[in-house]
């Protein structure tokens, strides 16, 4: 039909369906779009699943997990933790590293683990780790691999050991405590009852850690040394001069002492195994007695696996009367004999200390 102009008329409807048309064109280009966003997102949400349950840094969580639990049982058996001898070797450690630090009574307290960096590096993948071991801030990079699948989930392992070596000399006991756990060196050592007192021990641990040396024991005594262990089969020495308690000291003097009060009983001129003596010319009438009018101040100081008292001056006393061989006249002496006083001390097996006391006569 024309119009009253005369043009052609429109059909009628066409407007109205080329309207809904273009509406449904945008709207499944709508849809277009919330699908390629939905695909987006799920990819996105299984990279970030792989990444915080199945990847390498949620390996490595569970293993630091473990140490912030003190489940020393469960960490050894996470893939890749326990050491062998060859593999210690390997990494120029002790083979013969005792496992006794690696137990909860030992462990120290780790928390505030975060992952920081993630690394791929070939078939490896290096994992950095921040965290608070013992109330210090550390970091610590460890080497993960993946050993195979487990189902449709990656499984991983350490590729090398996340376990250190403490390498510890504790001069002047026998027994120590880390972190609180005692242990006797014979106990550790490969040699057993046999073990060296100054030689030092190899001792396994969990990495992270801090862990922290100390003495305790009634003849000797430190503060204490922290080492925190942050680097996978690394050997860590530490050093640990124990210093003799005032009890002990207090013991070798009144050992040296008494020592010094046996000598004093004897009534000759040169008392048998001690450090002082008179020497004289003439013939002596009568018997002669010591005393001692100074006693040595004794201090203990360590020497080696051992101790020694250094030497110490001290007085005894002689009365004595000397009859000359010339003219046979008879002469009282009453002097005073300045000698020294040393000694070594030697801790034995039972926890007890041997003391050899010494010494000799102070010279001009």
């Amino acid at each position: 039909m024309d119009n009253a102009g005369g043009g052609p008329t429109t059909p009628e409807g066409v407007v109205a369906r080329r309207g809904r048309g273009q509406r449904l064109v945008a709207e499944l280009i709508a849809l277009g779009l919330v699908g390629v966003l939905l695909l987006t997102a799920l990819g996105a949400g299984a990279g970030a699943l792989y990444r915080d349950v199945y990847g390498p840094r949620a390996f490595v969580t569970h293993y630091l997990d473990l140490l912030a639990e003190g489940d020393a049982a469960e960490a050894l058996l996470v893939p890749g933790v326990a050491v062998d001898s060859v593999e210690l070797e390997a990494a120029g450690l002790p083979a013969s590293a005792s496992e006794a630090l690696l137990r909860p009574a030992a462990m120290s307290e780790i928390s505030d683990a975060t992952v920081v960096d993630e690394t791929a590096d070939g078939d490896v993948t290096r994992v950095t780790v921040a965290y608070t071991a013992g109330g210090y801030a550390g970091r610590s990079t460890f080497t993960v691999r993946q050993d195979g699948w487990i189902g449709v989930v990656p499984r991983w392992t350490f590729a090398e050991s996340p376990l250190g070596v403490i390498e510890l000399t504790v001069r002047g006991s026998m027994s120590f405590d880390v972190n609180g756990f005692e242990i006797d060196k014979r106990q550790v050592s490969i040699d057993g009852v046999d073990a060296d007192p100054s030689a030092s021990v190899p001792l396994l641990v969990f990495s992270p850690g801090l862990y922290s040396v100390g003495v305790d024991t009634a003849i000797s005594a430190t503060p204490g040394v922290a080492v925190l262990a942050d680097s996978p089969l690394t050997g860590i020495p530490v050093d640990v001069q124990a210093e003799p308690t005032d009890e002990f000291v207090d013991v070798v003097q009144q050992r040296v002492n008494d020592f010094l009060s046996e000598c004093a009983a004897q009534q000759v001129l040169q008392p048998t195994g001690c450090p002082f003596g008179l020497t004289v010319r003439n013939r002596i009438d009568g018997t002669p007695t010591w005393s001692i009018s100074r006693q040595p101040t004794v201090t203990v100081v360590p020497d080696g696996a051992g101790w020694r008292i250094p030497s110490a001056e001290a007085v005894a006393h002689i009365e004595v009367e000397i009859r000359s061989i010339y003219d046979g006249s008879l002469r009282n002496v009453s002097e005073d004999v300045p000698f020294l006083v040393d000694g070594a001390i030697t801790v034995l097996p039972d926890g007890t200390a041997s003391i050899l006391v010494g010494g000799g006569m102070e010279s001009d």
